[in-house]
């Protein structure tokens, strides 16, 4: 570690050199990138180009000999390549870039192998479950919207969704759509979008392209980032064929940009003829109600006791007569059955009466103390006894007991 002081500074060659020391110590190494800014001069050997990073605004500067270069040419715009370089640096001017000794273009089957190892990890982590996928607002105060620079999928996504809702509002952020930059604008704007509580729903726009334009799209930062949003989002990516992984997180997947603009919001027409048929189905309810109720109070006021107040007191004086008329009958004949009774009784009383004995001839012998006599032999000679007869009593004095009557 070099030692310095105010007292006893270092020259800059020694600095440079030291700096050339210790970045030499790194060696070579494999770096993955986005390949762009590739300058080529008439004549000059060498190559210089920018080797940007997929996910983050981040750049190296990279030379190498034409040989290199033209030894994968011709490569694609944007190029996603594997170089394998050692850092260089310039101790003359401090300036430090990576020399290149192999260029290999990361092929469709590899960035497929990629994709698809992603896909399986964040599916295992639940990103993509749909109990995750939030219900998108039915009218939203504010559409974020975020797409390339004056593109079609923008003209697309405004047009059809003021189609169908004339007041709908756009918070629009351009932004690159493919390319080494792609993610970190996307990730910025989504960012931006997500805090403005203005913003109920996010539409993420593109249209159609290859399938290294669209890889900005499934890059996995960008991925977590939209599952973390607090915002519903909706995806429209391409065309139905194409699919990365942000249409797997998102909450709506849209086929195209006609179909998310068409998506987020209403159509006014439906909705005026949805408001219409509610409206004439509760004037139909409440008529019908009202005629229903119409007809009750005619059959109440229709009903005798109503037409004719005195005939509930008609009905019930009628009913009551008749029960008099019965507690009569029912008194009569049973004072009638009693009295014939006693009749019968009286006859059967006055049949087995003494008296009746008597008015038949035949008299009742008395003894002093009124006890009757019931056998001859209780009397003796000359002994006084009363004779009760049907009409009086007759006194006696017995002069015995006759022979016949032993």
């Amino acid at each position: 570690m070099l030692e310095t002081s105010a007292e006893k500074p270092l020259s800059v060659r020694v600095i440079s050199e030291a700096i050339g020391d210790y970045v030499s110590k790194l060696g070579a190494v494999w770096i993955e990138g986005e390949l762009s800014e590739v300058t080529v001069r008439p004549g000059a050997p060498m190559v210089f180009m920018r080797l940007r990073d997929t996910s983050a605004d981040m750049s190296l500067s990279i030379m190498c000999h034409k040989s290199v270069l033209e030894s994968v040419q011709p490569l694609p715009q944007n190029a996603r390549v594997v170089m394998h370089s050692k850092v260089s640096w310039y101790s003359k001017n401090g300036s430090l870039s990576m020399s290149v000794k192999e260029i290999r273009q990361v092929g469709v089957g590899e960035l497929l192998a990629r994709l698809e190892l992603l896909k399986s990890t964040l599916a295992d982590e639940g990103l993509f479950d749909l109990d995750r996928k939030r219900a998108l607002p039915f009218l939203p105060k504010k559409v974020g919207l975020i797409c390339g620079r004056n593109s079609d999928a923008e003209k697309d996504v405004v047009e059809n969704a003021k189609r169908r809702w004339p007041a709908v509002e756009f918070e629009i952020r351009e932004v690159a759509v493919q390319g080494s930059a792609a993610v970190v604008e996307v990730s910025a704007a989504l960012r931006e979008l997500d805090a403005d509580p203005n913003v109920d729903v996010i539409i993420i726009t593109r249209g159609g392209g290859s399938f290294e334009d669209l890889l900005p799209f499934s890059d996995e930062s960008l991925v977590r980032l939209a599952g973390e949003s607090t915002t519903p989002i909706v995806s429209a990516i391409g065309h139905e064929k194409d699919s990365p992984l942000l249409d797997l997180v998102a909450d709506y997947r849209a086929s195209t940009p006609t179909d998310a603009g068409k998506r987020v919001v209403p159509d006014v027409a439906e909705e005026m003829t949805r408001i219409r048929n509610l409206q004439d189905r509760a004037a139909r309810h409440i008529t019908n109600y009202i005629d229903f109720e119409l007809h009750r109070l005619e059959n109440i006021r229709t009903r005798p006791v109503f037409k004719d107040p005195m005939t509930i007191v008609t009905l019930r004086k009628d009913v009551l007569d008749g029960l008099h008329s019965r507690s009569l009958r029912s008194i009569n004949g049973r004072v009638a059955l009693a009295q014939e009774e006693l009749t019968n009784l009286r006859t059967q009383v006055r049949t087995l009466s003494p008296q009746a004995t008597l008015d038949r001839g035949y008299a009742v012998v008395l003894m002093q103390d009124g006890s009757i006599v019931r056998k001859a032999s209780a009397l003796k000679k000359g002994e006084k006894i009363a004779i009760r007869v049907a009409q009086g009593v007759v006194a006696a004095t017995t002069d015995g007991i006759a022979p016949d009557a032993l």
